[in-house]
């Protein structure tokens, strides 16, 4: 279905008369969103979701409100403006989370916008189980986030293993802007350090207990086929190269000269994890399971980094870097 145009928007916003609660305003929104096709995923996955984020910022309340609230009557004003931010959602495609400035991640909450990726990634649950089995939550000293985008990986890992140091790294100015903002936020300036560096280029010689990535992995052909809502994100947080693999391969080749003895590393590639698999068919990688949904995240040891050290040298020196 076409997006509204100014006309339509009109339309739109005169067809409202009767609605009154915030229930009515979530309902109604949803109903909207479905009839002009939007996508939902970056931290809600429907319309009612998405309809109630919008609602609730709009109105200044938290979503854990009692139910009887629901049924509560919003003024002219808080009608207005929950109608301006639907009419955006439904023009620019712009998911909620960059329409109010605030994503949650690990139940926290942070500030982003558009110079950086809306924070969604599987590995949340990981950092809330301390990456259990795999790590000795005590035995963490030092931690590395490679691409850390808004920021999200670093302090959710710092609130989960308060007695280490995190480094957190981005090959983006703008996005460590974003990262500062939280960092700031979050009272994290004496644990998080955040790092311009393009993935190891410029960090210090150090070892790290653990290496995390949510790398760039989209490859060409998936990055043209993605909905509208991902192109108001920017897109060097998407585009890894013809295969999606190409920041990826660069990781394999050189975290182990980064971990310590008993470190992991853990990487999220999402739909190119068959790629992947495919592209080394000797290496045992870990794939994740989740049990609050999401894929695509594999784990490996310092040891079988070592093992696999050759096959990935070998690899990143014959791939096309795009």
């Amino acid at each position: 279905m076409e997006q509204l145009s100014t006309q339509k928007t009109r339309n739109f916003l005169t067809e409202t008369d009767k609605l009154n609660t915030i229930l009515d305003f979530i309902r109604w929104g949803a109903s909207s969103f479905t009839a002009n096709d939007l996508f939902f995923g970056h931290g809600t996955n429907n319309a009612i979701d998405e309809a109630a984020a919008l609602v609730f910022y709009a109105i200044h309340l938290d979503h854990n409100v009692p139910d009887c609230y629901l049924h509560a009557s919003l003024t002219a004003y808080e009608r207005k403006t929950i109608l301006e931010l639907f009419s955006r959602r439904i023009e620019e495609r712009k998911p909620a989370a960059y329409l109010t400035n605030e994503a949650f991640f690990c139940g926290l909450r942070f500030y982003v916008d558009e110079r950086t990726l809306i924070p969604r990634s599987p590995i949340a649950e990981l950092i809330e189980n301390a990456f259990s089995p795999w790590c000795d939550a005590d035995s963490v000293n030092r931690i590395l986030d490679l691409g850390t985008g808004s920021g999200c990986i670093a302090i959710a890992c710092g609130y989960r293993f308060p007695n280490a140091q995190v480094v957190a790294v981005d090959t983006s100015k703008e996005a460590l802007a974003v990262a500062s903002i939280n960092v700031e936020k979050h009272a994290m300036e004496n644990q998080v350090e955040l790092k311009h560096s393009d993935l190891f280029a410029d960090i210090d010689s150090q070892q790290y207990d653990l290496i995390i990535s949510n790398p760039p992995y989209v490859s060409d052909s998936e990055w043209r086929s993605l909905p509208d809502e991902y192109r108001t994100e920017p897109k060097l947080g998407f585009h890894g190269g013809q295969s999606g693999l190409d920041i990826v391969h660069q990781i394999l080749a050189q975290a182990r000269n980064y971990l310590t003895d008993k470190g992991i590393l853990v990487v999220e590639v999402g739909r190119s994890a068959e790629t992947l698999q495919q592209t080394y068919p000797d290496v045992d990688f870990l794939w994740i399971d989740f049990e609050h949904g999401g894929d695509g995240v594999f784990l490996l040891t310092s040891e079988q980094l070592t093992e696999y050290q050759q096959l990935f040298d070998t690899n990143q020196h014959r791939m096309p870097h795009t």
